[in-house]
């Protein structure tokens, strides 16, 4: 029972601390967290499961793109604190929140690509959104 107890107050007392350097854990953070959760796994079933992804050579599982997956999420996190950290310096409040809801919108996209990539039929609202946003009108000489 001692050692649950040191191991619930050492995770919290981590916890407490990333959150305090990460500008709190407000819902802000918790969609980030929520968006890179769900980018991740769905790039894991796209791999595991339907052996369609672009990021390896034969589309499967590979764990050298897996682990470029974490490294990129944690780079996230770290902008995220770079922010959190702007936004002290200058005294504002807007900085961290600018950089989190840049990166949902990337995480956001990328979850559509991993939807699209299993198949599942996209309504055209969503793919024409995902191509403004990703810039591929243009190219294809749409406005």
């Amino acid at each position: 029972m001692r050692l649950k107890n040191v191991f619930c107050t050492a995770v919290g007392a981590i916890g407490g601390a990333v959150s305090a350097l990460l500008g709190g854990w407000d819902a802000a953070a918790v969609t980030l967290l929520i968006f890179m959760a769900a980018d991740y796994l769905s790039g894991l079933v796209v791999a595991g499961v339907f052996h369609a992804s672009p990021k390896s050579a034969g589309g499967a599982l590979e764990s050298r793109a897996g682990f470029k997956g974490l490294c990129r999420k944690g780079m996230i996190v770290l902008f995220v604190l770079i922010a959190c950290r702007l936004d002290l310096l200058l005294g504002t409040g807007y900085i961290r929140d600018g950089v989190i809801i840049g990166f949902c919108a990337n995480e956001l996209l990328s979850i559509v690509e991993n939807a699209g990539l299993m198949g599942l039929p996209l309504p055209g609202a969503v793919t024409g959104a995902v191509d403004v946003l990703m810039g591929k009108t243009e190219e294809n000489g749409h406005e």
